[in-house]
């Protein structure tokens, strides 16, 4: 059941910040919309998270491919988001002419600003949408007021992802990992090549309102782009600067291997329970019949949503729903998006299809666990 207490932040969503790092899955999609978990898109979790900690107002800020992204949020009916007041408001990307639509958080917060002096909410939630988390956001607001911090930021313990190290050479999306005064932020790192566990940021900021409306006004003048190089950088040693340790489960997607990784490690119960085991995750809902298991079809450690009928065997994958797969067919270590047909006989192994792919009788691909082969939305092998 939803919190019906009103949490004093209004929530700001970036869908589009890391889209170039799995070109494959947003070609005609943008990060936050990418399917997940069989029956979800990855900003379900923000969202359904802002929700469950009472935040009834929330800012969804798109740049891109956003059509799949407004067919799936709708009207917010799902999140309990249909209100006069506050709700989900979806923000079309802002351009003027002879200039690219607005691609750092500066001029999109900047261009935002009417719209944030209008809200009544004290404290602002800043949110990108390519981790898939149960967050509480009501404990990094609470650090954020109890250290009477200028910016909290949260971040995991980890060790950075080697695609996201490869990655940085030929994209402009840029990572950070911070250095720490006790819970006291003392340098930013972009783009970092350190070794062994860091302080990784999850791209989750609170602000207050007034505060973030006049820091993003003087940096926007000064020709600011970017809110961590741009804006905290700059002002390390004049801003205080909290950091708020995230210590449960989050599946981070920065490639199509880490999407494929992370998909599979949901396969293992403890995991699935970490993610979605605190508070319920909501989606768009789409109604199906239940799953049929015809005579002779197997499945063993899967993950299937409704709407599937399986006549083959199916092994260690994940399939959305919709998904057919055919007599004598046998699917393993695969992912298997919405609608997806795989005809009798065929052979698919480390796999993952897009929506609508069809692969036609008898058909034998095989990927590998270090390299599964992708196909594109609609394509007949």
């Amino acid at each position: 059941m939803m919190k019906t207490d009103n949490t004093n932040a209004l929530g700001i969503i970036f869908p589009n910040i890391y889209d170039e790092l799995v070109p494959e899955l947003t070609s005609e999609r943008l990060m936050a919309s990418i399917p997940f978990a069989s029956r979800y898109r990855i900003i379900d979790f923000v969202l359904s998270s802002m929700v469950n900690c009472g935040i009834d107002n929330i800012a969804v800020l798109v740049r891109k491919n956003y059509f799949s992204l407004l067919d799936h949020l709708g009207s917010g009916r799902e999140w309990d988001l249909t209100r006069k007041n506050g709700g989900l408001t979806i923000f079309p990307p802002f351009a003027e002419k002879n200039m690219e639509v607005s691609s750092g958080k500066v001029s999109m917060i900047s261009n935002l600003s009417g719209f944030l002096k209008s809200q009544k909410e004290k404290y602002v939630i800043l949110s990108d949408a390519n981790i898939a988390s149960n967050f509480d956001f009501d404990a990094i607001l609470e650090s954020h007021i109890e250290s009477k911090a200028d910016v909290t930021v949260a971040y995991i313990k980890q060790k950075l992802p080697q695609s996201i190290l490869e990655a940085e050479e030929t994209t402009k999306s840029m990572y950070y990992t911070i250095d720490l005064d006790g819970t006291r932020v003392k340098k930013i790192n972009i783009n970092s090549k350190e070794e062994g566990i860091q302080n990784f940021s999850m791209n989750i900021y609170v602000f207050e309102r007034e505060k973030l409306i006049k820091l993003i006004n003087e940096a926007f003048i000064s020709g600011g782009i970017y809110l961590e190089r741009d804006v905290l950088v700059p002002q390390l040693n004049t801003l205080n600067i909290n950091a708020y340790e995230y210590k449960h489960y989050a599946a981070r997607i920065d490639s199509l291997k880490s999407y494929f990784d992370e998909s599979m490690k949901l396969l293992d119960n403890d995991n699935l329970d970490a993610l979605f085991g605190k508070s319920p995750i909501y989606t768009k809902v789409r109604d199906d019949n239940p799953t049929r298991y015809i005579t002779g079809a197997s499945a063993k450690n899967v993950m299937v949503a409704d709407g599937c009928v399986i006549e083959g065997e199916i092994e260690n994958s994940i399939l959305f729903r919709g998904v057919k797969i055919g007599k004598g067919a046998k699917v393993k270590n695969s992912i298997l998006m919405q609608d997806t047909i795989v005809g009798e006989g065929a052979n698919v192994d480390y796999i993952i299809t897009d929506k609508k792919v069809k692969i036609t009788d008898g058909k034998e691909l095989k990927g590998t666990d270090t390299f599964p082969v992708f196909i594109a939305k609609k394509q007949i092998v």
